[in-house]
């Protein structure tokens, strides 16, 4: 996915097409989620924005060099640059969602819930009671044994 939005982004701020940003990074997406093992869905169901914007950033960085102030010319390329191609990043992160969802992504969100379930089920038992008033064996046998004044 990055290379794939880094490689297109540059492409297209190069050539002129802004087209060539988001549809790059939209395939750069669907080639990472049918090569990612499924074990690793929900990893890369949640990656897309945050990869997109690190390329972007670097995209606009990597142009802006040598073109006056670069916190300027960071500043209104990353937020241009965002929002020409947000339609492309929405269309992505939902056609990787697809697609995990159709390679076993349900499965990954069951295994984590129930690993979930069971830490805070673990530490709820653990915590339930501090104090514990735990009875020795010596403790219960004096309290069963007759006082001495009390012989049968």
């Amino acid at each position: 996915m990055f290379a794939a939005g880094l490689l297109c982004g540059l492409l297209s701020h190069w050539f002129g097409v802004p087209l060539l940003a988001g549809a790059g990074f939209a395939i750069g997406c669907v080639l990472a989620a049918f090569a990612t093992r499924p074990a690793d869905l929900l990893t890369l169901v949640v990656s897309p924005p945050l990869v997109f914007f690190v390329a972007t950033v670097l995209v606009v960085f990597t142009t802006a060099l040598g073109h006056g102030s670069l916190v300027r010319a960071l500043t209104v390329g990353v937020l241009t640059a965002l929002a020409a191609t947000a339609p492309w990043l929405f269309f992505a992160t939902l056609l990787v969602l697809v697609i995990c969802l159709a390679r076993g992504l349900m499965k990954n969100v069951r295994d984590l819930r129930d690993k979930l379930v069971g830490v805070r089920l673990f530490e709820k038992e653990e915590n339930e009671n501090p104090v514990r008033w735990d009875e020795s064996p010596g403790t219960t046998q004096e309290r069963h044994r007759l006082h001495h004044g009390e012989v049968d």
